[in-house]
């Protein structure tokens, strides 16, 4: 019998665009912010690899709090819409000024004021609103289907986003008068349009009736959860664990990619080809992710479609390294399109996944967690992302990087082949092992079929 559909097509691509908006702000805090505060601000790329590397420690106890507050939340728009649609607010003002560091303060004062800003925007606003708008594949409809393509809508908007915030980010700066003006225009004009897009993502989508989603799993207990019983019910559940370090592995990547412009300035000499380069990897996953629904619904699920693609990753990935080392930017180009139309699947089914552990987590305990089960993207998202940028600037640091120098020294040329050239390698060879026990659909069917399930 055919699933019941719950959304129409613009309730899809409504939702899908709330990672427009979230990246907006998320693209140019992880690409930029380590250059705007070194090349224009004049900080230590170390101090302030080791403040971001310290702001993360909140962040592993927000997540879950947050995610507990939004299962714990009743209200006429629901339990996540409200969460997503305030806390933007705080995302936009700390954006701005994270880029907005005042030149009149001392050093010292400096770092602190961007510690606070940064550490507010991570583990306060942007928590609240990114978990809420995660927990909605949840709460907005039952139908697997439904999900993978929410998912694949949702990445759709996220890569090209990125793609977007890279390619312009610069000459923007420079045309808004560079310097401290420049990027202080930029945020300011990325926080608005963020603002906007993220409450025509909030309205365009409802969540299902408590009573409908009680019903839909089988329970009818409103039973209240306390912060300390999800963390044992999240850290009891392996695929909850895996999914976490999927994401954290993931942008732990993407924040030592943030040292992408520093690459295409000293070892490639253009700082232009960032746009390039970063149009390379994120078109064919836009376009990778047109086909997972069709490529989950072929290979009935989404085991076979992750596992595959991570190892074809891998491979191809051989390609970008050799042609790094050989200077050859069209091999480069040519194996960052096939390794990124290769992991483009997980990126968009990885939401249904999250929701299968959660239906696991409904099948062997009865309880629901939803929102506290979406602690794993935020939770990866920032505490990878703030990682990979604590690594990229105490690494910067310790290869004796020299802020505005026209050319940097071999040790720091060496560094930067190692960050931009060998770690997503890395990266991605770890979540191929980590793809290959990712089997929660199996372990739900199992269930299912054992308990007389249909």
């Amino acid at each position: 019998m055919e699933e019941r559909k719950y959304l129409k097509w613009y309730n899809k691509v409504g939702y899908g665009s709330g990672d427009l908006a979230a990246n907006c702000i998320y693209g140019l805090l992880t690409s930029f912010v380590m250059i705007y505060l070194t090349d224009t601000v004049g900080l230590n790329a170390g101090i302030i690899g080791t403040l971001i590397m310290f702001s993360k420690f909140a962040d592993g106890i927000t997540d879950v709090f947050f995610g507990n507050l939004i299962d714990k939340t009743k209200s006429k728009m629901g339990k996540a819409r409200p969460w997503m649609l305030y806390a933007q607010i705080g995302n936009c003002i700390c954006l701005v000024a994270v880029f907005a560091i005042p030149s009149s303060l001392g050093k010292t004062a400096q770092y602190a004021y961007f510690f606070i800003a940064y550490t507010l925007l991570n583990a306060v606003f942007y928590t609240a609103n990114n978990i809420a708008y995660a927990s909605l594949t949840s709460l907005i409809t039952k139908n697997g289907n439904e999900r993978v393509q929410m998912g694949s809508i949702r990445f759709m908007f996220s890569l090209a986003t990125n793609i977007i915030v890279q390619s312009i980010t610069v000459g923007l700066v420079t045309n808004f008068g560079g310097g401290a003006k420049g990027w202080r225009t930029v945020a300011f004009i990325y926080a608005i349009i963020a603002f906007i897009v993220n409450a025509i993502s909030v309205f365009s989508v409802k969540e299902l009736p408590p009573e409908e989603n009680e019903t839909e799993s089988g329970q009818g207990n409103e039973e209240k959860i306390s912060f300390l019983e999800s963390m044992k019910l999240l850290l009891s559940n392996k695929y909850f664990l895996m999914i976490a370090a999927f994401y954290i592995l993931t942008y732990v990547q993407t924040g030592i990619a943030g040292i992408g412009i520093y690459y295409m300035t000293y070892v490639l000499g253009n700082p232009a080809l960032l746009g390039t380069f970063s149009m390379a990897q994120m078109l064919p996953m836009v376009i990778g992710l047109a086909f997972t629904p069709a490529l989950v619904k072929k290979f009935k699920g989404m085991y076979k479609v992750n596992l595959t693609g991570y190892c074809l990753a891998a491979v191809f990935r051989i390609g970008f390294i050799i042609g790094g080392y050989m200077g050859n930017i069209p091999l480069m180009l040519g194996s960052s399109v096939l390794a990124g139309f290769c992991t483009s699947p997980a990126t968009g089914d990885i939401n249904a996944l999250i929701s299968a552990t959660s239906d696991y987590t409904v099948r062997t305990t009865g309880k629901h967690i939803e929102g506290a089960m979406f602690s794993c993207s935020s939770l990866g998202i920032k505490v990878g992302g703030g990682i990979g940028s604590a690594i990229s600037g105490l690494l910067l640091s310790a290869s004796g990087y020299v802020a505005g120098a026209a050319q940097q020294s071999a040790s720091t040329i060496n560094m930067l082949n190692f960050m931009y050239l060998w770690f997503p390698m890395i990266s991605i060879v770890l979540i191929a092992v980590i793809m290959y026990f990712l089997k929660v659909e199996k372990a739900n069917a199992d269930w299912d079929a054992a308990h007389g399930v249909k």
